[in-house]
């Protein structure tokens, strides 16, 4: 195993870790909106959504640029 495997394999690990977070933000966004009714309660629980879908996101292009460049530094 060389070190650009070791940056596909980490690479690939973010990105699954991100997608799973984004999973969470799906799941608790609909639940919310099944659950709550008042806007200020609503807005205050899509406050918290919104920051961890940015940081899932963010999470998942990371970890997609480092398997795109463990792969082209491999080859």
């Amino acid at each position: 195993m060389t070190i650009w495997d070791g940056l596909i394999w980490s690479g690939t690990a973010l990105t699954v870790v991100g997608l799973i977070a984004l999973a969470w933000c799906i799941i608790t966004a609909a639940r919310a909106k099944a659950r709550i009714t008042d806007d200020a309660e609503m807005r205050a629980a899509m406050r918290k959504v919104v920051a961890v879908n940015m940081a899932a996101l963010a999470a998942s292009v990371l970890g997609l640029m480092l398997v795109v460049l463990g792969i082209m530094l491999d080859s």
